[in-house]
């Protein structure tokens, strides 16, 4: 069995979370709570191409938010 993840002749969605996490995942599974599409159903490529193109800084939004407050304290 193939791993779903891996298909590159598959149909995906770009998921993102509240902490502006992304996910690739197959157009086949639903959506797991807290995660919602953020581009798609798409090609394998495609959606990679916009999590390269949106998610452009790995820390959770909480943690940017709470180094933001403590320089702001500085």
């Amino acid at each position: 069995m193939t791993n779903p993840f891996e298909n590159p002749e598959g149909v995906y969605s770009a998921l993102v979370n509240a902490e502006g996490q992304y996910s690739l995942w197959p157009d086949f599974a639903e959506a797991p709570p807290g995660w919602t599409v953020a581009h798609g159903p798409d090609s394998r490529q495609a959606c990679l191409d916009h999590v390269e193109e949106n998610w452009t800084d790995m820390r959770p939004t909480s943690l940017v938010e709470s180094m933001a407050a403590e320089a702001r304290k500085s």
